[in-house]
């Protein structure tokens, strides 16, 4: 790596009229970096303070960009080894997302007896209006100091919530759906389902021991109100209640409580009794990863074991169904295996190319389907590049097709715990959606399950 190297300035080498300039496009990364920092969470929800701004962008910290005139003393004038001694920044123009914002910093003054270099300081934006006009006191180092200018890091915000809350915003704004929540009888899942309800997500029927459901309330000093409650003595025939409510139509969607999974899911695929459509069921993560540009879908991480190909046609048209009801038209699919090339040693690339000619031949419907593909060809079109792939999905892709719930449960817990994402997750191919939440799950990636089942449940009958 070819490494630069900068310079400082004595004070004798630096003359009245010496200027510095730069220049940066202050981005909604930026905000949030600073936001993490100085605790200015005003510009958090961009996409809200868009739409209440009637389209125009959210103002940002200005103070924000004294952090670039601190670039320009320490690397250009005096340059490494300086002293910041005094500032003062009068603003004049809010800066906003999006701005490209232009500083400058010119030698005024000197004065020989401290030492000091004095400053006029000044931003402003690219329409030419002032940002901020001012001045600052530096020392500058005593001998020459010559610094290797090392690659800055590379800075990835974490900020788990911006897809989600636009989920979130999309759901709350239909009519709250019909939900059976089964077995409801710890903290966790009847506050997760309460707090659906305050948020107009969800109608709740709660379904479980009623006795067990009111005393954990109370617990939760929560007021059920009016929400009512089916009231079943055990947690299999709740998981039994729930489905034939939904089967009835009097629920639009189910959500798992405090029994376990496989009981909800027995009673679901049960072939008397069950929710089958006719397809196999399966589950889709959405993922809200920090370093990826949209949300990121993953199909199947926990319902199909190790499905055959014939199970896995119905998984991938089921995800393609689902995004379709979330408004992602003609989604990029990635079917991944270890490799980009088929070899027979390896089944889930013959998986893959079966799937990709079924696509081709319209047996499987309304995606841009590729595979295989490993990871890393899928995610960055700059490995498929090097590697001399050419993928219609790489680098863009939607939907990760995993080949085997193995593979899957890794990849989304991976994700979580090294690249910080927060998972929702529904499964789907079956009469009404259901949300499996686990107890780990936080608030926030509640409410986003009860999103995303919200956004693809289909409405209630009309009353006629």
């Amino acid at each position: 790596m070819n490494l630069g190297f900068v310079e400082s300035k004595t004070y004798e080498e630096i003359a009245i009229g010496d200027t510095a300039t730069t220049e940066h496009v202050f981005n909604e990364d930026d905000a949030m970096a600073f936001a993490s920092i100085s605790g200015f969470r005003a510009v958090l929800n961009t996409d809200e303070q868009i739409e209440r701004g009637g389209g125009i962008p959210p103002t940002g910290p200005n103070m924000w960009c004294a952090s670039l005139i601190s670039g320009l003393f320490s690397m250009n004038i005096p340059g490494p080894g300086c002293t910041l001694t005094n500032v003062s920044l009068a603003f004049q123009t809010r800066i906003r997302v999006g701005d490209r914002i232009l500083v400058k910093v010119r030698v005024t003054a000197k004065e020989d007896k401290t030492k000091t270099i004095i400053f006029d300081c000044e931003a402003h934006n690219s329409a030419g209006a002032s940002i901020f006009t001012g001045s600052a006191h530096l020392l500058a180092p005593e001998k020459t100091q010559r610094w290797s200018t090392l690659p800055l890091p590379e800075l990835i915000v974490k900020n788990p919530y911006r897809h989600y809350l636009g989920m979130i915003a999309r759901a709350t704004s239909k009519p709250p759906v019909k939900t059976a929540v089964v077995w409801p009888c710890d903290e966790v899942s009847l506050g997760g389902a309460y707090q659906a309800f305050k948020d107009k997500l969800i109608e709740p029927i709660l379904v479980g021991s009623e006795a067990k459901i009111r005393s954990v309330a109370a617990e939760l000093k929560i007021d059920l109100g009016t929400i009512p409650i089916v009231d079943v003595s055990e947690s299999r025939m709740a998981a039994i209640k729930g489905v034939e409510l939904a089967r009835k139509g009097e629920a639009q969607m189910l959500m798992k409580g405090s029994l376990h999974t496989d009981e909800l899911m027995g009673a679901v695929v049960s072939r008397e009794g069950g929710m089958r459509i006719g397809r196999r069921i399966s589950h889709v993560f959405a993922l809200d990863v920090p370093s990826y540009h949209k949300p990121l879908f993953v199909t199947d991480a926990a319902v199909n074991i190790q499905p055959d190909l014939e199970t896995k046609i119905d998984i991938l048209q089921n995800a393609i169904d689902m995004m379709h009801a979330l408004e992602i038209q003609n989604p990029k699919v990635a079917i991944l295996s270890a490799v980009e090339s088929v070899n027979p040693a390896i089944p889930s690339t013959l998986d893959a190319a079966s799937l990709c000619k079924m696509v081709d031949r319209g047996q499987i419907t309304g995606a841009i389907v590729d595979g295989p593909l490993a990871f890393d060809n899928a995610i960055s079109s700059d490995a498929a590049r090097i590697k001399k792939i050419e993928s219609p999905v790489s680098g863009d892709v939607d939907l990760l097709m995993v080949p085997n719930l193995e593979a899957g449960n890794i990849l989304f817990k991976e994700l979580q715990y090294l690249a910080g994402a927060l998972a929702a997750g529904v499964v789907v191919g079956a009469k009404v959606p259901i949300i499996l939440t686990s107890r780990a799950d936080g608030e926030l990636a509640r409410m986003a399950s009860c999103a995303l089942g919200v956004l693809i449940a289909k409405p209630a009958p009309k009353a006629w």
